[in-house]
């Protein structure tokens, strides 16, 4: 017999553990409808199972071993996942005998290691640890959902720190978030119900991340006031019982700041003393309290070279105080100049991490821990993997990754990111001579202690949820989140494991539903990277804030150090020996591969060489050629996405279908947007026309400002490449405005494709009439580009609004009315926060502004 351990309050920790997860089940209870689904469930919505005979003998009773409020929460999740797929009552009791499954921990396991086992006696999953027996129900669930069998194993995790970084502000804005305001955070100070930060705590649990950090690296200068830790202690006690332990960012001036000393010199003493206080009053509170991030002397933040001191310096002073506490400092390696000189050859934004960090290899304090971006600029589609990681073998490391897609389309384009982390994780950076792949150093076992164990290390997500229900606006955006915890646990788990079981959990375990999201999700990466920056390029978007839509020049002639060189002879960084050097900061294997552009590959050609418009590529073709073709193929392939969607109309509930059937339609649009604006742009620069006329000649496209106009003006549009021509059409008639053309097509069905502006707040109006008749209205309703206002018509704020199978005949009249949005209450707002801009008042008024009409074949394909 199986007995349920008792202590003085365990009632009132089960009631603790209740309140916690209500809003779970809550979430839970709602999913179970495929009428009304709204995401917030994410992948563990435990829908019934059409066929559950491979349970059938699973028993119902379970007994928990644990008391612990983490103990109690894998319980009860365990009974609410299987009563609800299963739709059997499964029970949570204080003993059992008989055919029971048992929650139990076993602290012979290794560390975070759980192990599910049949017995003679029913199920057991057993935990080193209570978060460990939670992780094992987890998977245990996971397997249910993707009716997957159950089978005897134990597992551990890779690495120690698995943790999710959250940029949010303390206003409650989100700094890189692109699904609504904070959870954590509004109006200067933490939230009062947390319930949502509890639930979002569930999912990094279930996943098997232990860690959240849960404010900006660029971090408020009052975050250790008494009165935040104080707030702070309530978040973590909304983590805790789900294995989740609380992480701050924090700003190294805190001691001036904070405390009030002259000075935050780190080498000084009563600095240290401040540090240490201040961390023993931090533990007061939060007694399970993971560690510190720092970013410092970087984009602005102050740090130790004020004082001409080093990053160990810093880091060193923060991870003394914490050590005795079990504390951890991640200090990130993201230290660059962002006034480089542009005119400088030798000048290398990718050179910082190590020229920076390399000095200070083996000073570091065993519980600091240096959190080392994937590539050495910043998160673009594709670079090179950073040289750090190799280049400190004396120094614990991790890998910082971004589930945000900052640079790969900001939640409003569907990249399955986990495809690049694996490529990074598996490449190879030969130090000493031998093979390193990057998951064994992140890992800790390439430069382990002098005891031989594993150093310590792990993996960060930046992930910046938001209170959208869904999490991260897009739904396809929560399977980065789930794969970004599955690389973390098992960096060789197969991609193809992760989009199989995430999907099924998400959507359903329906054979065409499977199949289309998993191929969909595959070649994601592949094709966002198509229609943007190909060939190591960087991922050529508007560097300048937005980090959206194209705006290919504002990368270069500028101090960030994004440049990529595209100039009249060629484009691309030389880093080699000859240029900026950069490549010879790895391994020398690697260093020589790099030197030479037939050995670099294409996937990188431009990030390490300079080369002609003509250089010959393996796959036959002249780079510019390539780029060309690159962009109409990816441009279709996205736009293909909407046809595969559609055929799971009816398998997937109604909400979420429409809801990502609309982000897949603008994905098709802006996608149209980038292919043009980097087509034009080549052929420009470089001269040579696109061997198969398609650049500049868009069969069955009208320029806006070639059409009939009444009461539209004609502007310029900057950058010129964001427009179709260059130029654009604005009104500022109230009543509004009317474009006419004329359709010279054939008689018969088509698709028509209105290229508009959308900005924030404004909602202009437009209604499409064919011979005098109305066949489609539509809104500028949108909030583009996600997370920064921006006033102008550009490949920020472009989209696309398609009418489908609209019959047209030869000298039909087309006609496109527009009225602007000019209420006065939108001119001189002054927003209460914005992310990732300076506080001004805006002009939200909207002109209705249009790029052109596109007229094209029937079907689900927007015109090309």
């Amino acid at each position: 017999m199986a007995r349920r351990r008792t202590a003085s309050g365990a009632a009132m920790t089960k009631q603790f553990v209740r309140k916690t997860i209500c809003f779970a089940a809550l979430t839970f209870c709602s999913s179970l409808s495929a009428i009304a689904e709204d995401g917030a469930a994410a992948w563990l919505r435990y829908a019934p199972l059409t066929d559950s005979k491979l349970y059938a003998t699973l028993p119902t009773r379970i007994v928990s071993m644990d008391n612990s409020p983490t103990g109690s929460a894998a319980a009860e999740e365990l009974r609410r996942g299987l009563t609800s797929m299963l739709g059997r009552n499964f029970v949570v009791s204080n003993a059992g005998t008989g055919a029971i499954i048992v929650l139990s921990s076993n602290a012979l396991l290794p560390r975070e290691t759980y192990r599910i086992r049949r017995g003679m006696d029913g199920l057991h999953i057993e935990g080193s640890s209570a978060a460990a027996e939670l992780y094992g129900v987890f998977h245990f669930l996971e397997r249910v959902a993707s009716q997957k069998p159950i089978v005897n194993e134990t597992q551990s995790p890779a690495a120690q720190i698995r943790w999710s970084d959250e940029w949010d502000n303390m206003d409650g804005t989100v700094e890189r978030g692109y699904a609504g305001p904070s959870i954590f955070f509004e109006n200067g100070h933490v939230k009062q119900d947390l319930t949502r930060a509890g639930e979002y705590a569930r999912l990094l649990a279930s996943v098997g991340i232990n860690g959240c950090n849960v404010n900006n690296v660029n971090a408020n200068l009052q975050t250790l006031s008494e009165q935040n830790l104080r707030d702070f202690a309530r978040v973590a006690e909304v983590f805790r019982p789900w294995g989740v332990k609380l992480a701050l960012s924090v700003d190294l001036t805190s001691p001036q700041v904070v405390g009030g000393l002259d000075t935050f010199d780190p080498l000084d003493p009563k600095v240290a003393a401040w540090w240490q206080s201040k961390v023993d009053e931090i533990y007061k509170l939060i007694p399970d309290f993971a560690g510190f991030t720092v970013k410092a002397d970087s984009e602005g933040r102050k740090g130790p070279s004020q004082y001409g001191r080093m990053p160990a310096d810093a880091a060193n002073v923060l991870a003394r105080a914490l050590k005795p506490h079990g504390g951890v400092v991640l200090y990130r390696g993201f230290v660059y100049n962002n006034h480089l000189d542009w005119n400088d050859k030798k000048a290398d934004r990718a050179r910082a991490g190590v020229d920076n960090f390399v000095k200070n290899d083996g000073t570091f304090e065993s519980n600091v821990v240096i959190q080392i971006k994937e590539g050495p600029i910043d998160f673009q589609a594709r670079e090179a993997v950073s040289p750090l990681f190799s280049a400190l073998k004396k120094s614990n490391v991790a890998i910082e990754l971004q589930t945000a897609q900052e640079y790969t389309g900001q939640q409003r384009h569907m990249v399955f990111l986990p495809s690049m982390w694996k490529w990074v994780l598996d490449t190879d950076l030969r130090a000493n001579g031998k093979t390193t792949p990057v998951k064994q150093i992140v890992t800790g076992h390439t430069f382990p202690n002098a005891d031989g164990s594993p150093r310590l290390s792990g993996f960060v997500s930046v992930t910046n949820v938001g209170s959208e229900a869904n999490w991260l606006h897009h739904p396809m955006a929560l399977a980065n989140l789930y794969g970004f915890g599955k690389l973390a646990w098992n960096p060789d788990t197969p991609l193809s494991q992760i989009t199989d079981t995430w999907t099924r959990m998400t959507w359903g375990n329906d054979p065409l539903v499977v199949g289309t999201i998993t191929s969909m999700l595959g070649k994601s990466w592949g094709v966002y990277e198509g229609y943007t920056g190909p060939n190591g390029m960087g991922t050529l978007t508007n560097i300048l804030g937005y980090h959206f839509g194209p705006g290919i020049e504002s990368a270069e002639r500028n101090g960030w150090g994004q440049w990529f060189r595209g100039e009249k002879d060629g484009i691309g960084m030389d880093r080699t020996s000859h240029g900026t050097g950069y490549a010879q900061q790895y391994a020398p294997e690697l260093a020589a591969k790099y030197e030479n552009p037939a050995a670099t590959g294409d996937d990188l050609l431009l990030f390490f060489h300079h080369v002609p418009y003509d250089y010959k590529l393996h796959n036959s073709k002249t780079l510019v050629q390539s780029i060309y073709d690159t962009h109409y193929a990816s441009a279709l392939a996205a736009a293909e996405y909407v046809p595969q969607w559609s055929a799971l109309k009816d398998k997937v509930d109604a909400d979420r279908y429409a809801q990502t059937l609309k982000l897949f339609q603008f994905q098709a649009g802006h996608a149209l947007v980038w292919r043009d604006a980097i087509n034009n742009w080549f052929q420009r620069i470089s001269g040579i026309a696109d061997a198969l006329g398609r650049v500049g000649h868009d069969k069955g496209r009208v320029e806006a400002e070639a059409s009939q106009l009444t009461g539209f003006e004609i502007i310029d549009v900057n950058p010129w490449e964001t427009a179709s021509g260059g130029k654009a059409v604005n009104c500022h008639v109230a009543t509004g405005c009317t474009l006419t053309m004329t359709a010279q097509q054939a008689a018969g069905h088509y698709n028509i494709a209105v290229n508009y502006h959308d900005m924030w707040n404004g909602v202009s109006k437009y209604e499409l009439l064919v011979d005098g008749k109305s066949i489609a209205t539509f809104a500028a309703d949108d909030k583009l580009p996600p997370a920064q206002f921006d006033p102008n018509p550009d490949g920020q704020t472009a989209t696309r609004f398609t009418a489908y199978n609209v019959a047209l005949h030869p000298g039909a009249v087309i006609t496109l009315h527009a009225v602007p949005d000019m209420r006065p209450e939108l001119q001189n707002v002054m927003p209460s926060a914005e992310a990732n801009s300076q506080l001004r008042a805006r002009d939200y008024r909207e002109f209705a502004p249009v790029d052109y009409i596109a007229i094209g074949p029937a079907g689900l394909i927007t015109p090309q």
